[in-house]
Formats: structure tokens, sequence, C-alpha cells
């Protein structure tokens, strides 16, 4: 599986590669999706913001914003690797500590929970819309986080997400 992490904050985050990948196949394992790919950038909250607010049109920070690159299942394909191009994951790497210490749980597991997010976005999941589909989608990131030992806790279960 092609995973490009672009770094666009000066301060890195040692080893955050490997889960990331980690959660990106379990969403794939989930989703029997073969041979495909994505880029995952590492971004400043402002960078988000600015994107949230071109891009929506919704001008407030955010945690982390998909960018599909296909519909209805059907993507482009990197000639070199035949892969097909899922789309940009942009994570907003302040904002997700900032909410790992509000829910009450590690960074590794706020991480993992914004990119199963992200990917369920991707292979086109929705929870705008509310309803049914916002809960497929909510079940869906939590069986990937207790899958990868990274379980929601009692103050996340209980603290509700956008």
């Amino acid at each position: 599986m092609p995973l490009e992490l672009q770094w666009a904050v000066d301060e890195r985050v040692e080893g955050l590669e490997a889960p990331l990948t980690r959660v990106c196949e379990a969403c794939f394992d989930l989703e029997g999706v073969k041979n495909a790919g994505m880029t995952v950038r590492i971004a400043s909250k402002e960078e988000v913001h600015a994107l949230n607010r071109e891009m929506r049109g919704v001008d407030r920070e955010t945690d982390v914003l998909s960018f599909p690159m296909g519909e209805n299942g059907n993507y482009d394909v990197n000639h070199e690797t035949g892969a097909k191009i899922l789309g940009d994951i942009v994570i907003s790497v302040p904002k997700a500590m900032e909410q790992a210490k509000t829910y009450g749980h590690s960074f590794e597991r706020e991480m993992g929970f914004l990119t199963a997010h992200s990917m369920l976005h991707l292979l086109g999941y929705d929870h705008e819309a509310g309803g049914l589909a916002r809960v497929r989608m909510r079940e869906k990131e939590e069986q990937v986080m207790r899958e990868l030992g990274l379980p929601a806790s009692a103050s996340y279960a209980t603290t509700p997400r956008a």
C-alpha cells in the first residue's frame, strides 16, 4: 500500500508513519480494498483552517480534512505502481494533540482515529448527512480502532464529535 507522508510542520513526530500505515491497512482490509494509496499531509492548525475555508467554505479550525480523488468506487491509477489513487488526507497535529487531552486518550489513538475517519471518507463514507450513514461510519471507525488495540475510552465515548 503506497502511503506518502508529507510533513508541512517544523516539528516532526517520530515514528508516526508506521501506525498511520497500520490504520490505512486496517481500513483497506475492512473494506476489501486491494492495491491503493493516498497522501497523508501533517499540517499546522493554520494550514488546515485555510484549506477548510478555501475548499469547503467553512471558516473554522478543524482536525482533519479528506479530499477523495474517486467517485462511486472509480479511481485514477498510478501508472508506476498500478495502485488506485484514493486521495489526500490533511491532519492538524496540534489540533490532534489538543483533542487527545480533551478526550482523555493517547495522541496515537487520536491520530489513528483521525486517519481512519479520513480513510473512510476517501472510500466513500459520509457522516455529514447524519442518520444511518453516520452510525455506519462511526461503527467502522471504532472497529478499526479496536482491531489496532486503540479502543475508545469512556471519556471519548461520552463526548460527541462533529
